[in-house]
């Protein structure tokens, strides 16, 4: 079933040539960059059809490639500008919240709009920094959920993982990130 899917991958540029773009350029608001990112993307995919093993759509398939590449070129962005800080998920959730499940450390105000700072493309970039930080399989999961807008199911097919652990890569994933947002850009911006 796969190989009828994959037979000619000279037609992905034509059929998602430039929704990959347009989805590369949201993230890394330069179009050389774009460029470069959704190139690299259809090259792993030619080099990979072979192992293509139809569990999801090739539309699905391409784009998961390209957020690869993605986080890749942010890893390596960050690797040469910035040094970001990023706890290890060792801690529990009872340092964040006591026996009734209320808060033991209130999360910081933003002190923004959340759409307003996503909307910016340092904090954009920035986002996507503290997101290569985190371990893949749950950068994974929270961009399935997160970005793609996948379903709990179509997620836990991907992955091959059960319901429960989907939510469990959920919440460390954005605590993760919280705690990345919180240390790096919140304490810079104020």
């Amino acid at each position: 079933m796969a190989d009828d899917l994959l037979l000619d991958p000279e037609s992905w540029v034509d059929r998602y040539g430039d929704m990959l773009f347009r989805f590369a350029l949201q993230r890394v608001n330069d179009t050389g960059t774009a460029e470069d990112l959704v190139q690299e993307a259809l090259l792993a995919a030619m080099n990979a059809k072979d192992r293509f093993k139809g569990q999801s759509s090739e539309k699905t398939w391409l784009f998961a490639i390209l957020k690869h590449k993605i986080i890749d070129f942010f890893r390596r962005k960050k690797h040469k500008h910035t040094d970001i800080e990023i706890e290890s998920f060792s801690e529990t959730t009872d340092q964040f919240f006591n026996e009734k499940s209320k808060w033991r450390i209130q999360p910081e105000n933003w002190g923004t709009n959340p759409q307003d700072a996503f909307e910016q493309k340092e904090f954009l970039n920035f986002f996507y920094l503290c997101l290569s930080e985190v371990p893949q399989r749950l950068a994974d999961t929270f961009t399935y959920r997160e970005i793609d807008g996948l379903s709990t199911e179509e997620i836990c097919k991907i992955l091959k993982i059960t319901p429960t652990n989907c939510w469990v890569m959920l919440y460390r994933a954005r605590m993760l990130l919280r705690r990345c947002i919180e240390k790096n850009w919140l304490q810079a911006t104020k």
